[in-house]
């Protein structure tokens, strides 16, 4: 009996023993961990880097690798999570800038402009986190790491994530995107301001019911001269991040594609940053085909370590929790998750994450910055120049002194329609109605009544509203959709498609509402009211009714903060409309190739035999733009020349506007299917009436080249068109009121 109490008290003793200098060897570390290598900003990053990993044990170098990591304690080091949005604004970290959604941006086409909303995002980034950072909270969406932007090609209007993409066109996406990423990024030489994150690579547009298991099977051809080209420029910029798609793209999951991540990214491209997962993608490797995965491995230790060796250095999920038991395991070496943490640990360094606080400029960004007046007015100044008017027969811009509006809708009081998808939130979003309310002289009376619900039929047969687009001086009725209808799979909570839209139309019940204020507005036959249509929405939607019913037609896309206050200004004439259709509208869904076929065939301006309902790059204005002849020093040039292109463009109307000059060229005769005309670059310009400017454009000879079926590029020698105008090429432009292009042929030797 004694010699077990003896035994048991010297394990109590030996424990405490245990114990305590366990927790003197902690403090020690704390206490000292400013000593160690990786913090010492004097040092390369390259040895702090090394010097931090040698100091993980292997459970610690897995945990780091995953999207929220854990505190380590003995190293001073803090959790830091890399799941962070800022598609349009610094999404889901409480109150930010709520600029308009990224296909609002695109249809800027104005890369200034995107660089200045990237930089304006970064700043408050860095000062919600600087802010978060001095309260010691270190949640995910606090950090500086951002998966943002979307540069996938919106190439089906079927895609409920289109509306987080620039369109449909490769050039406008890579200047756009790239704009965004040096904005988003900064330009310290030392420092990161943010990290940005070239997303979904590649090959990734839809459905999203499918996304976790579906082969998108794209030629060389499609790849090189379609899907590729935007993340080659975002590289090609430092794009820190590139995220891998959910989907598989030729067979192989695009988080394990040797083709896409070795071969092109790394081998071709250089690049130099990290590779992360989607979220959960790593899942779908060992989830069987058939229940909503690639099937790919059998566990999750086989899908962990196919990710680690295919180089995906940051997994989206937990996943690689599963990464100590695989090195016991013998499948993968501790060597090679060492080789990928370290390209992930570069990123942290480089924003300043474990370097003295005031190391780096942005330290200093204070709160104030957060939903300034300058950034809510740049927020406003993005939505005038995204707003597209596809119809006016003269009635706008409108009078603000009228003696009575009737605004009216589902979308009209709708905080929604304002936000999009991957958001934050503000304490002032301003709504159509109550930007056209602030709009109006004080005589002026103003009704409003709802009139109609978002996507079903109201079960009242009576409704009062209607009436009042018979005794109001104008109807706005506010229509389209919102992201409770597209968006993201899971998001678009009244969506049964996942957030896709496999039906083209209108919901009936929003033109059923549009047919009887027609008839109420055009009762009098002698005093026919007009009625003016503001669409909501992301993405293209049959609106061929709606263009006949109603005499103005004007797209807003998902507006953001400013949204009600930028309408009005459009509406009232403060300011003339400048925005142009970064995607193609057909006429319905029969004009296109089924969703699930990613050949670009029959898809996008650049591919399309067929009229669409509104062309790519169309967009009126409140006065008329007249296109002089394109002028060129010499119609023969060589395939190693540059080319200068100079086109006078006058404002020959009464309103001041500004006008996105775009250039296309086509090939006119090619040994291969080429494009029918590809946007090679634009500008846009500000003109008073009268007024004249010259435009000129440097093209390289990258203008004139081509993409072979087997993904390679060369110029063929032979004739080129070149456009100079406000709208693409395609014959509906100017039957919808395009200005006549200027053209100019050019034979390439």
């Amino acid at each position: 009996m004694k010699t077990k109490l003896f035994s048991l008290i010297k394990l109590v003793v030996l424990l405490i023993f245990v114990s305590s200098n366990s927790q003197t060897t902690a403090k020690t570390d704390a206490k000292n961990f400013e000593t160690f290598a990786f913090y010492n900003p004097s040092l390369s990053i390259d040895t702090r880097v090394n010097d931090l990993i040698s100091r993980l044990t292997l459970e610690e170098k897995a945990n780091q690798m995953m999207h929220n990591t854990s505190a380590i304690e003995r190293l001073g080091i803090l959790p830091y999570s890399y799941w962070n949005e800022a598609l349009h604004g610094v999404g889901r970290s409480g109150v930010a800038t709520i600029f308009p959604q990224a296909i609002g941006l695109g249809a800027t086409f104005d890369n200034d402009l995107a660089y200045r909303v990237s930089s304006a995002i970064s700043d408050e980034a860095r000062a919600m986190h600087n802010i978060a950072k001095s309260k010691g909270f270190n949640l995910q969406y606090d950090g500086l790491t951002f998966w943002t932007p979307n540069i996938n090609i919106f190439r089906d209007p079927r895609w409920g994530r289109g509306q987080e993409t620039y369109g449909e066109d490769p050039f406008l996406t890579a200047t756009i995107g790239t704009a965004f990423v040096k904005g988003l990024q900064g330009n310290n030489p030392k420092y990161l301001k943010t990290a940005a994150c070239a997303k979904h690579f590649a090959v990734h547009s839809g459905p999203e019911k499918l996304r976790h298991e579906f082969n998108a099977e794209a030629s060389p051809k499609d790849l090189w001269e379609t899907y590729l080209p935007a993340f080659k420029a975002l590289v090609e910029a430092d794009v820190e991040a590139v995220m891998c798609a959910y989907n598989s793209t030729n067979g192989a999951p695009c988080c394990s594609n040797n083709h896409l991540i070795t071969d092109v990214l790394r081998n071709q491209w250089h690049f130099k940053g990290h590779v992360v997962s989607d979220c959960w993608a790593i899942q779908d490797f060992y989830t069987p085909k058939g229940k909503g995965g690639h099937g790919v491995v059998k566990t999750e230790a086989e899908a962990a370590v196919l990710a680690v060796k295919s180089g995906v250095s940051l997994n989206c999920g937990n996943s690689y929790e599963a990464l100590p038991d695989a090195v016991k395991e013998g499948l993968i070496t501790e060597k090679e998750i060492d080789k990928q943490l370290a390209i992930l640990l570069r990123t942290r360094f480089k924003l300043g994450l474990f370097d003295p606080m005031g190391s780096n400029p942005f330290d200093a960004i204070s709160y104030n910055v957060v939903n300034s007046s300058e950034h809510r007015s740049l927020a406003k100044e993005v939505a005038q120049k995204s707003m597209v008017l596809l119809k006016n027969n003269g009635i706008l811009p409108l009078k603000n002194n009228l003696s009575k509006y009737f605004v009216t809708g589902p979308n009209a009081t709708s905080i929604e329609v304002l936000l999009g998808n991957y958001y934050g939130i503000n304490p002032n979003m301003v709504t159509i109605l109550e930007g056209i309310t602030s709009a109006i002289s004080p005589e002026s009376q103003l009704q409003y009544r709802l009139g109609a619900m978002l996507n079903q039929k109201s079960i009242n047969p009576i409704n009062y509203a209607t009436g009042n687009a018979g005794n109001s001086d104008v109807t706005i009725v506010v229509l389209g959709v919102s992201s409770t209808l597209e968006g993201e799979e899971g998001d678009s909570i009244d969506s049964d498609t996942a957030g896709d839209r496999l039906n083209y139309d209108l919901p009936e019940n929003q033109i059923e509402y549009l047919r009887d204020l027609r008839k109420a507005a055009d009762k009098n036959t002698e005093d026919k009211k007009p009625i003016i249509a503001v669409i909501t929405g992301g993405s293209p939607m049959n609106l061929a009714e709606v263009q006949e019913l109603a005499d103005a037609v004007l797209l807003v896309w998902y507006p953001g903060e400013e949204g009600g206050n930028a309408v009005a200004d459009i509406l009232f004439g403060k300011i003339s409309p400048s925005g142009k259709l970064p995607i193609t509208f057909p006429k319905s869904l029969d004009q296109l190739p089924p969703f699930e076929d990613y050949s670009m065939k029959g898809r996008t301006y650049k591919y399309m035999n067929v009229d669409p309902m509104y062309p790519f790059g169309f967009g009126l204005s409140y006065t008329n733009f007249t296109y002089g002849e394109a002028k060129v020093a010499s119609t023969k040039i060589s395939k190693k020349d540059n080319l200068k292109v100079a086109v006078n463009v006058t404002n020959s109307g009464k309103v001041p506007s500004e006008e996105v000059v775009q250039l296309y060229v086509t090939d006119l005769k090619a040994s291969v299917t080429v494009p029918n005309f590809q946007l090679m670059t634009m500008k846009r310009i500000a003109l008073n009436p009268g007024e004249t400017k010259e435009v000129v454009f440097d093209l390289t000879p990258k203008a004139f080249e081509m993409v072979k079926n087997d993904g390679s590029r060369t110029i063929e020698s032979g004739d080129f068109k070149i456009y100079i105008g406000g709208s693409s090429p395609m014959k509906r432009s100017f039957e919808l009121g395009a200005p006549k292009m200027a053209e100019k042929i050019i034979t390439v030797n």
